[in-house]
């Protein structure tokens, strides 16, 4: 059963891959997938009732994420029909793409260990939009947008899924984790941005033309646009505040939040007509999210769930462990790792293999982890959750992704990895 199961993922994984080549959707291949795996471990388990539990346990933790999703793309819909984006596309006045690229790097380094990876990943595509014309050069920001929303995610305990398991775990504190990891973190960001710095040298940001006649997107009062853009951003800013007051989910607060922008649109524009606000609702917002990507997320963490509950992920830390032996060379693999295997049930299994009274909170291990694998799913597109919604926002191609970023991303996680280690050696 183990090994009919690895095959399938394996086979699963690979059509993913070959989306392009094979035309043949990826959401499609990751529910396929999901049920497959799920109905060869029904029928190898000989407890339906655990199976159904666990699968109901899956199903809560892929929920969360999803609503949080839907929470967070409808509400960048809702900034971006009122112009909202323009307040930060305004203030960027450079004409040279590489210098337009270390802005866009940094932005998204802060704002996600603020916000979260996933979050900052989806408000800053959208916005490259509002700033470059060229696809080919979008596409290249969306993969800088990738490795900067990652690197600045590890460093935060709410800024990557991975590290606010730690953080909640016990596994590492805020202070610690964010003085150990930042200089690690920036250096990740840092090298592939200063490589693609050299590579980009002479070229110029084509911004997209603007026309004159704009339709329904001047329905909007600047006024609007800036309660709207000034909302948007506060919910999402409040995300983690409500998370850490109430302590109840992230989605709760996302969904709470998106209630009340709902109930703002509709009293500010409830004097108009209803064919000129149509196009400024929050309806018309839910309309307009790529569901395909949502369900390509529902698809692919239903399947590796899977190999979670198989112990297929738990049965190879600990061959790690007994094959390796050392932390650091291990760690450095379960980065890797996050780049194929959702980092997720990686550091979950993780978690479970090594307990707090042999490695205590803020030791090398867990620090290290936070690093690893929160930068590690940059490697390639589908390795982090960021990754993913740039893939449905910007239709990222794998192998483009390998060809022009994967290498990028390479480096600056081995960087970052020296520079964690070295620090941790001369401060410890």
């Amino acid at each position: 059963m183990l090994t009919l199961t690895v095959i399938i993922f394996v086979i699963v994984y690979a059509v993913i891959v070959l989306e392009q080549p094979l035309k043949i959707n990826k959401s499609a291949s990751a529910l396929i997938g999901a049920g497959l795996l799920w109905t060869i471990y029904a029928l190898a388990s000989g407890d339906h009732d655990q199976v159904n539990r666990q699968l109901g346990d899956s199903l809560t933790g892929i929920a969360q994420i999803v609503f949080f999703l839907i929470g967070a793309m409808t509400i960048v819909e809702v900034v971006d029909a009122h112009n909202g984006f323009e307040v930060i596309t305004s203030r960027f006045k450079t004409t040279r793409l590489p210098t337009l690229m270390w802005q866009i790097g940094f932005v998204t380094f802060f704002l996600s260990a603020v916000l979260d990876n996933l979050t900052t990943t989806i408000v800053m595509i959208s916005l490259i939009k509002k700033l470059l014309d060229k696809h080919d050069d979008r596409l290249f920001l969306a993969g800088i947008i990738v490795i900067s929303a990652n690197a600045g995610g590890a460093w935060s305990p709410i800024g990557d899924v991975t590290t606010t398991m730690l953080w909640i775990g016990g596994q590492i504190t805020t202070l610690a984790i964010m003085k150990g990891v930042f200089l690690a973190s920036m250096v990740n960001m840092v090298v592939p941005l200063a490589i693609s710095s050299y590579l980009l040298r002479g070229r110029d940001v084509v911004s997209p033309v603007k026309k004159a006649v704009r339709g329904h997107r001047d329905k909007a009062t600047p006024f609007e646009q800036n309660l709207m853009f000034a909302m948007g951003l506060g919910i999402l800013l409040c995300v983690p505040i409500f998370k850490t007051v109430t302590h109840l989910p992230p989605f709760m607060g996302i969904l709470f939040g998106l209630g009340i922008l709902w109930l703002v649109g509709e009293l500010l524009h409830s004097k108009k007509e209803d064919e000129d606000k149509e196009h400024l609702t929050l309806v018309r917002a839910l309309r307009q999210i790529d569901m395909s990507s949502i369900v390509f997320f529902i698809g692919i963490l239903l399947a590796v769930a899977s190999l979670e509950h198989t112990h297929i992920l738990r049965s190879l830390a600990r061959w790690l462990t007994n094959t390796v032996g050392r932390e650091d060379v291990i760690v450095t693999i379960i980065g890797l790792a996050s780049a194929i295997v959702d980092n997720v049930p990686l550091v979950a299994a993780s978690m479970g293999m090594y307990s707090l009274s042999q490695y205590p909170p803020d030791s090398f291990l867990w620090e290290f982890m936070a690093y690893c694998a929160g930068t590690g799913g940059s490697i390639l597109i589908i390795g982090s959750a960021a990754g993913v919604a740039a893939m449905g926002l910007e239709k990222i191609h794998f192998f483009w992704y390998v060809k022009r970023i994967s290498g990028l991303a390479l480096i600056g996680y081995f960087a970052g990895i020296f520079v964690y280690i070295l620090q941790f050696r001369l401060l410890n």
